[in-house]
């Protein structure tokens, strides 16, 4: 989906001020408040935003340790049963299928590197999972963002 100046301007506004609501940015764009709503609304409905929940920081609730785990996963299976099963997991925080020599990664949080070992050893003790490698992240030098591609994508 391609969107315009104005979705551009409508989602870095909500980037920016989250709460700021449909009357609060349509005072800011300039324009009417059944167009601020139309334009949210063709924006949910084209996958475009996929929630206004709060963004959660898992270092505010106790988690300050993030890694990412490669797994190996027994071929034949189609991952399934593994992916069931870390999704069950709290501190698994995403998944995905991936190309190289592991079949998924997972980042994950962990109040300390104790904790860490016990989230490790909860997912691996899946038998379809045959190994796994962990990297612990040091630091984040550049957060998850989209706010660049919609500069590009209504530019």
């Amino acid at each position: 989906m391609s969107i315009d100046e104005l979705d551009a301007k409508l989602l870095t506004l909500l980037e920016h001020d989250p709460g700021i609501g449909v009357l609060g940015a349509s005072r800011e764009l300039g324009v009417a408040r059944g167009t601020v709503q139309s334009r949210m609304d063709k924006l949910v409905a084209k996958g475009v935003i996929r929630s206004f929940a709060p963004q959660l920081d898992p270092v505010g609730l106790g988690y300050p340790v993030v890694a990412f785990s490669t797994l190996e996963i027994r071929q034949g299976t189609g991952g399934g049963p593994v992916v069931d099963h870390i999704g069950g997991i709290p501190q698994v925080l995403e998944a995905h299928t991936i190309t190289g020599s592991g079949d998924l990664m997972i980042r994950v949080v962990a109040r300390d590197n104790a904790d860490l070992q016990r989230v490790i050893d909860e997912v691996v003790v899946h038998p379809m999972v045959e190994r796994s490698s962990t990297v612990i992240c040091l630091s984040t030098r550049i957060p998850y963002r989209t706010l660049p591609l919609v500069s590009t994508a209504g530019g």
